[in-house]
């Protein structure tokens, strides 16, 4: 077994084995150095064994498989060489997009299959030759079955969150893809942990295998009770607005903003510029000069963001450095510590913020594991508890032009308009024009940012409870279409196959979620009879979904489904 390395001299992707094109590739998306999980499993890979690799969502996982099996496929036949099986349609486009980027100068084809998208155009990509296929389990079965997917020259099998796949109800379907696969060929299984399940599917799919998992020995930081530590939970599109009003409303003295890469902290700097705050770079893409130029400008105070990747801001110390910001979470719990170490140092106090994806939140956990120290994952601000903090900014800087006296020169404009307003009416429009002009320096989104749940964490547990009939009756389909009120902003799909079929509340969620790509906070209740299943979908995805239903099957079959509108 290969743990993760321990801090020693830092290794880079040349070290690893990867080659020129995909050496190419990291550096013009700006990744500095391998994550641990990649640093453990890549040379593995391209030395041909098989891999079961046990790391949470987020720790650099699509890259330690995708470069080495780019690297080592076939390339240019009319077959696919590469399969990576993922259990949602999201993933299957995140990690098609990652093949791609990696495998641009290699002319790497690839092919994202999933439900939701149409089947033609599947085909047609497909008759023209793929080199890489990254697939959702049921609609890859679909394929085969049809016989539009020859699996015959696989010769790198990947399964990503294989975890996920089985607790979505796809055990039944990884046999059938894999029974189609030569026996030839190498497999790379992914996991976020090593339960039992997973255990006996490596033993079924995996020969010999290197197992690669992330450890770290527990780690006390002296000054960890100086630094509180908060979360937030952000989907990715909404960070950026996220990140504005977690300034506005911390406003920090002067604050490091952590990004995974090089590109990352170059658009981060330009959003945050362009938004009125006064941020630079800091990145393994910059000279010593510039370096040296921007340290300058943050000691001098006319700069309050430093915006830097773990590498760049090694050997950084601020004296007046008051947060810390990690807009991504770090892959590495250990690279965590060192990033919240800046502050709190010296007796000083410190702040540590991290804004988290959903799919982070099992990193988050790890962090906590190995620092001892909780960290407290908070709602985000809203645009009233934004609101207010300008309105408390403003009293305090007019309490303190107050104190600081020099008020004569400006008696006469009171003089001159109390004969026509009140005093208190003059007071309020003071302080209503100070507040105005101050806002030129609040920039954060005044939209309500979307909350965020972690993956499973819906309204409500849906667990088992859904197997359960409420209200008596688990028999006929008007006695519960007609005695269930649906839930506010939901809609709700009759499926025509329950208990007696064997279908399980995470049966639906995985074929939801895999073949129409909408997440899990989007079904809501979810109630099996013996004949029959009534599901919840949020309004503006339920068409969607109810289209992938009409064709995805669920546990291996296809089942009618339609609309249950009253």
């Amino acid at each position: 077994m290969s743990d993760s390395p321990s801090a020693g001299p830092s290794v880079s992707f040349a070290d690893l084995g990867l080659g020129p094109d995909l050496l190419r590739a990291l550096s013009e998306v700006g990744y500095e150095e391998p994550t641990p999980i990649q640093e453990s499993a890549i040379p593995p890979i391209l030395d041909g064994s098989d891999v079961l690799g046990l790391a949470a969502t987020g720790t650099g996982k699509t890259a330690a498989f995708t470069l080495p099996l780019l690297q080592r496929i076939s390339r240019g036949g009319p077959a696919p060489s590469g399969l990576i099986l993922v259990p949602t349609r999201e993933l299957a486009i995140q990690v098609a997009k990652a093949v791609h980027r990696y495998g641009k100068a290699m002319s790497i084809r690839v092919l994202p299959i999933y439900g939701g998208q149409s089947f033609g155009q599947q085909l047609r990509v497909l008759k023209r030759g793929v080199d890489v296929i990254v697939a959702t389990p049921g609609r890859a079965l679909d394929h085969i079955r049809r016989g539009t997917l020859d699996l015959v020259t696989i010769e790198v099998l990947v399964l990503d969150e294989a975890d996920e796949m089985l607790d979505m109800g796809f055990a039944d379907d990884l046999d059938a893809i894999v029974a189609e696969l030569p026996e030839t060929r190498q497999s790379l299984l992914f996991s976020a942990t090593l339960a039992p399940r997973i255990s006996k599917i490596a033993q079924k799919y995996l020969t010999d295998p290197v197992e690669v998992r992330i450890t770290d020995e527990p780690t006390d930081s002296d000054d960890g009770p100086l630094i509180e530590q908060r979360a937030y939970l952000v989907r990715r599109p909404h960070k950026l607005a996220a990140l504005g009003r977690v300034l506005d409303l911390e406003s920090p003295e002067a604050a490091i903003v952590f990004c995974r890469t090089r590109n990352d902290v170059d658009e981060l700097v330009e959003s945050l510029n362009a938004r009125g705050y006064r941020a630079e770079a800091m990145h393994g893409g910059m000279s010593q000069d510039e370096r040296e130029r921007v340290m300058k400008k943050l000691r001098a105070g006319s700069v309050d963001l430093l915006v830097a990747t773990d590498v760049a801001a090694r050997g950084i110390d601020i004296s007046h450095l008051t947060h810390v910001v990690n807009y991504d979470v770090p892959n590495a719990p250990k690279s965590y510590v060192h990033r919240i170490g800046r502050v709190g140092r010296a007796g000083r106090e410190g702040v540590a913020i991290t804004l988290a994806d959903p799919r982070e939140h099992g990193l988050l956990r790890n962090i906590e594991r190995l620092t001892h120290q909780r960290i407290a994952i908070e709602s985000l601000p809203t645009v009233a508890d934004l609101r207010a903090r300008r309105l408390e900014l403003t009293r305090a800087g007019l309490r303190e032009t107050i104190l600081e006296g020099g008020l004569d020169p400006f008696r006469v404009v009171i003089e001159s308009l109390g004969e026509e307003f009140d005093l208190w009416d003059l007071a309020l429009g003071a302080v209503k024009m100070a507040h105005e002009a101050s806002l030129g320096e609040g920039v954060a989104d005044e939209e309500e940012i979307p909350e965020a749940r972690p993956p499973g964490h819906s309204r409500r547990d849906r667990g088992d409870r859904g197997d359960r009939p409420r209200g008596g009756g688990s028999g006929g389909r008007g006695e519960a279409g007609a005695g269930r009120r649906r839930t506010p902003g939901m809609s709700r799909l009759f499926i025509a196959a329950g208990r007696q079929k064997g279908i399980r509340p995470k049966d639906l969620v995985g074929a939801i979620t895999g073949e129409a790509g909408v997440s899990g906070y989007q079904i809501g209740t979810i109630h099996i009879a013996d004949k029959y299943a009534l599901v919840e979908i949020a309004d503006d995805v339920v068409d969607r979904v109810f289209e992938a239903l009409k064709t995805a099957p669920i546990k291996g079959k296809r089942v009618r489904v339609k609309r249950d509108d009253r």
